[in-house]
């Protein structure tokens, strides 16, 4: 990445996105051939291992415990249960499982560890493991890496100043400084966000700002299209149109041209056509499966008669970057330290949050 500007200015984002589709899509596409084989999109699975059950109150978020959205949550899966799954997906394309835990952030004891484990397991499989589970310590993610952890996920999810408009049990500041630990170690970056949350343009450009100035930028970006999901605050937003997700995949491909743009939740709303022309624009990258955590996705046979007919493959794994080592748990040198964190819980409240808390009270 050291030939990559790290000072995109808001106006120069913005003059980018405003540019003709065509016009975009053509820098994009030009971008992305320099740098990646237009053909080739990296597949990934999100495996839920811990549903439900959050005390977060993410507007846009179905596993916060105080919506009514009528979702199953589970306890934490069993090593062998996230194994099995992790051995379909690899079995059907996939070169990389991310696993997500619905907790607002680790805490050292038990389940880390049984985390832990499921990230040696699935190391040893030859996948990429990535994990979302929160907010996490320097120590965690120096444990994670240990484990033989490819990549960590913790998403900016949109502006910093429409950030207060969606969440008010966490600040922004939290998380780039959980992004700050994880770049403390091997392991990549992924963070990206969420389009259709009611933002407006500036708001999603703000983002790009911010992601981009990142020292380095993410490896992987993921740009989610809103899943509004009844019960939740953002129940009532308005599926956005295709041309937003093509302009915001292109404009990400354009200011950060090494990394992978991956297209997220919202596809079961986009046509083959509508994918391909994301795909024209520089993503190059997808979740598979049938659910997203805990939303609908395109199946994985679907996502295949795709790559078909445009003539695309899977990405093989470890190709970005290889493979890290696993440390076993009895070999590691790194332990709990009895840290306790003061991650930050703002004051503010958001009338929509607090409505949607209390419609079934």
């Amino acid at each position: 990445m050291s030939n990559t500007r790290k000072d995109w200015t808001t106006n120069e984002i913005r003059a980018i996105y405003d540019k003709p589709i065509m016009d975009l899509v053509f820098q994009a596409a030009s971008t992305h051939r320099l740098h990646h084989d237009p053909n080739v999109v990296q597949v990934s699975t999100l495996i839920s291992i811990k549903t439900g059950g959050c005390p977060e109150d993410c507007g846009y978020c179905p596993q916060a415990a105080r919506y009514h959205t009528g979702l199953e949550g589970n306890d934490l899966m069993s090593v062998q249960t996230v194994k099995a799954q992790a051995l379909r997906a690899k079995a059907s394309g996939s070169s990389r499982v991310c696993m997500g835990a619905a907790w607002r952030n680790v805490k050292d004891g038990q389940e880390f560890d049984q985390v832990l484990e499921m990230v040696r397991t699935l190391n040893k499989l030859k996948m990429e493991v990535c994990c979302t589970l929160g907010m996490i310590t320097e120590n965690q993610a120096k444990r994670l890496a240990e484990a033989g952890l490819y990549a960590y996920n913790h998403n900016l999810d949109t502006s910093e100043d429409y950030y207060k408009d969606v969440i008010s049990t966490r600040a922004y500041q939290d998380r780039l400084d959980t992004i700050d630990n994880v770049r403390k170690t091997n392991v990549t970056v992924c963070s990206g966000g969420i389009i259709g949350m009611g933002e407006s343009i500036d708001d999603r450009i703000n983002m790009l700002v911010a992601l981009s100035s990142l020292e380095p930028y993410p490896e992987s970006v993921p740009i989610n299209a809103l899943v509004a999901v009844e019960g939740t605050p953002l129940a009532e937003q308005e599926p956005i149109a295709i041309w937003d997700m093509v302009r915001m995949v292109a404009t990400t491909r354009i200011i950060m041209p090494t990394t992978q743009v991956r297209l997220s939740a919202g596809r079961t709303e986009m046509s083959p056509e509508g994918q391909a022309f994301c795909f024209m624009s520089g993503a190059n990258s997808i979740f598979a499966g049938d659910k997203l955590l805990t939303t609908p996705n395109p199946d994985i046979n679907s996502d295949m008669d795709l790559f078909k007919s445009l003539g695309l493959k899977a990405q093989a794994p470890f190709v970005k970057k290889s493979q890290p080592e696993t440390v076993e748990a009895d070999s590691s040198k790194l332990e709990a330290i009895g840290e306790k964190p003061k991650w930050t819980r703002p004051e503010h409240t958001i009338e929509r949050n607090e409505l949607s808390r209390t419609v079934k009270e």
